[in-house]
């Protein structure tokens, strides 16, 4: 299929090229080696996929008019841009007042994994009318996601169990798991996933930037979104203009420092829990003290280590209860009405279901991978079974393979240690992953290290990116500001109904004008409730807010 050939403004197609060429080096070329060595190709190649012009139609019957997408080329391997192309699915809804139009908003809603192409539809929804008059609001799914030529390992659905704890008696069966994922992935997608990373999705942001016939782009990232955010701003800085980077991931602990996060920041969450639970012993009679709750908590583990409780036919055991109480805790309320239905149906009593959903968790999953079937987007297009997992290991091994151990055994050592360290989730987190067997990755990891302006929003109790996850972002993003959420619960701050952390972001993306200096804000009952409501409804990709998949950034 040849590219679609239009003119667009010849200054910004070679600024593509300039931007891209000077990025990164290939893993193999020294970093001390000038940008002109660089393997990206030359300026004919991307030229032709800048001069593209998406051909806008109606993305379904049921959306909007508005809303429009669009299917554009990107070339799979930057180096060689001459090469094979994929498709890039895009999506549109234009400002609401041309005559005060600043620029485009593209957006993310984290994974990695997550389609985009329908954030603008909520994006639409949670601004305000003068922040919609702004901006062109811009979609898009990541490639190998969703409609973006979605990868595959052909991966059986018990395979994609991988949070998995550790015992002595399945590590080894746990190894092989992680073996053949990898083995799979390699043979039925071997060419392509090397390429699907998050240097290459920013490359296509930028791509996508050039073929609109912007000079910069503004973003608002979530999660996962907030790393592709960080590293677009590193590969273009001059192409970065205001950038909101919500519930923050830390670029020096990808991937798998960032999985154990979850482990490590689920400790002090747990800490007060129990605390806040004696508080009101009276009313929930889990322990008068912290101490108390704790034993209690553990004692229900044991049972049901060597029992499982029986909820409505599905078995729970005692580290489904380690693992579902990871994500709880980060909300003292819902995790203490959850454990107490627990504990009724651990004693054979009847219990609601309904606040058990951190215990059984498939409604989340089911969420996240897509059980709701979504419009074709002017494209047929058919997402594989497993894309969601494949696109997710695709970049959480493939953006820094130097994370990654090679020794099976020293997974082994580490799960051990940490479940010492962090009972709650240690050996979950630590414990062997298929990256372990993946290949070597095509580019070093990014070092964040910049002077981009972005505006960092975190709170302060978040289960998948803790605080100081955030909080190493804005180190890093030297010209940021960061928005901290004291006592804010939940995975994703904007919108919340907090006028404090609303108002913030809304005059960044209305003037671009940072904070003077880092601010707090302190939340709000209503904006708290509404996390949790989030939490257990599940969120599908395309919302506002990240999706709310326990195993998913």
């Amino acid at each position: 299929m040849p590219l679609l050939a239009v003119s667009v403004t010849a200054t910004l197609s070679p600024a593509l090229v300039t931007s891209t060429a000077t990025a990164a080096p290939a893993a193999s070329v020294s970093a001390s080696v000038p940008s002109s060595a660089s393997p990206y190709g030359g300026k004919g190649a991307l030229y032709r996929y800048a001069k593209q012009k998406p051909r806008w139609k109606r993305c379904e019957a049921a959306a909007p008019a508005e809303f429009q997408c669009a299917t554009i080329k990107v070339p799979l391997d930057y180096r060689a841009p001459g090469g094979e192309r994929i498709d890039l699915a895009i999506s549109r809804i234009k400002t609401t007042a041309p005559g005060k139009r600043h620029g485009v908003l593209l957006s993310n809603p984290g994974g990695p994994g997550g389609e985009g192409l329908y954030m603008p539809l909520s994006m639409a929804e949670s601004l305000p009318a003068s922040a919609r008059q702004k901006y062109d609001l811009v979609g898009f799914d990541p490639r190998g996601v969703g409609r973006s030529s979605p990868v595959s390992c052909g991966l059986e659905p018990e395979e994609q169990d991988w949070l998995r704890p550790y015992k002595e008696e399945t590590f080894d069966d746990d190894v092989a798991w992680a073996r053949t994922v990898a083995d799979k992935c390699e043979e039925k997608a071997g060419d392509v996933l090397p390429h699907i990373t998050t240097r290459n999705t920013a490359r296509d942001m930028d791509l996508l930037r050039a073929v609109l016939g912007e000079k910069k782009i503004s973003y608002v990232g979530y999660s996962y979104g907030t790393y592709l955010g960080a590293v677009y701003t590193q590969l273009f800085p001059r192409r970065a203009d205001r950038f909101v980077l919500d519930s923050a991931v830390d670029p020096e602990r990808a991937w798998r420092g960032m999985i154990q996060w979850w482990a490590e920041g689920a400790e002090p969450a747990f800490d007060r829990w129990t605390e806040w639970a004696a508080e009101r012993s009276e009313r929930y009679g889990l322990g008068e003290t912290p101490k108390k709750v704790e034993g209690t908590f553990w004692d229900l583990v044991a049972q049901a280590g060597e029992e499982p409780i029986d909820l409505d036919g599905q078995l729970v055991t005692g580290d489904d209860i380690r693992s579902g109480m990871r994500g709880a805790v980060f909300s003292p309320l819902s995790a203490t009405e959850a454990f107490v239905e627990l504990k009724k149906a651990a004693d054979g009593k009847p219990a609601a279901t309904e606040k058990l959903k951190a215990f059984t968790g498939s409604e989340q999953l089911k969420a996240f991978t897509g059980s709701e079937e979504r419009g074709t987007a002017g494209a047929a297009v058919e997402t594989p079974a497993d894309n969601v997992f494949a696109s997710f290991w695709s970049v959480v091994c493939g953006d820094n393979s130097a994370a990654w151990s090679r020794n099976p055994e020293s997974y082994r050592r580490d799960a051990i240690a940490d479940k010492a360290r962090y009972p709650l989730f240690g050996d979950f987190a630590s414990s062997v992953k298929p990256c372990a067997f993946w290949d070597r990755s095509a580019e070093r990891a990014t070092e964040v290290n910049n002077k981009v302006g972005s505006l960092v929003v975190q709170n302060e109790w978040d289960s998948q990116t803790p605080l100081p996850s955030g909080q190493a972002l804005r180190r890093q993003l030297k010209g940021s500001k960061m928005v901290t959420v004291l006592g804010g619960e939940g995975h994703g701050v904007y919108p919340s109904g907090n006028a404090c952390t609303d108002g913030a972001v809304n005059r960044y993306l209305l003037t671009g004008k940072l904070p003077a200096k880092d601010m707090t804000c302190k939340a709000t009952a209503e904006s708290n409730a509404k996390a949790r409501q989030n939490q257990q409804e599940g969120v599908l990709p395309g919302s506002p807010l990240p999706d709310r998949a326990p195993d998913r950034f």
